[in-house]
This record gives structure tokens, sequence and C-alpha cells, in this order.
């Protein structure tokens, strides 16, 4: 039983592990979005100029 209670910690680490790495990686996507989403702005600014 003792093993058991065991590999479920262990499972349950990973788990929250991969859930940070995969907010974290979110939050990258949603920043470089945002960065070309602006970037796209002043080129279509500077082309009506």
């Amino acid at each position: 039983m003792k093993r058991f209670g065991l590999l479920s910690v262990l499972i349950l680490a990973l788990g929250l592990a991969a859930c940070a790495n995969t907010i974290k990686g979110a939050g990258r996507d949603t920043a470089n979005a945002v960065d070309a989403t602006k970037q796209a702005g002043e080129e279509v600014a500077d082309a009506i100029e």
C-alpha cells in the first residue's frame, strides 16, 4: 500500500510540473501574439503615411 501512495504522489507531482510548463508556454505564446499584432499595426500605420 505504501508503494501505491508513493507512486500516486510521484504521478501527481509530474502532472503538476507539466501543467506549470504548459501555463508558462501559453503565456509566451500570448506575448508573441501581442507583439506580432503590434508590429502588424505599426506596418499598416507606416503604409498609410
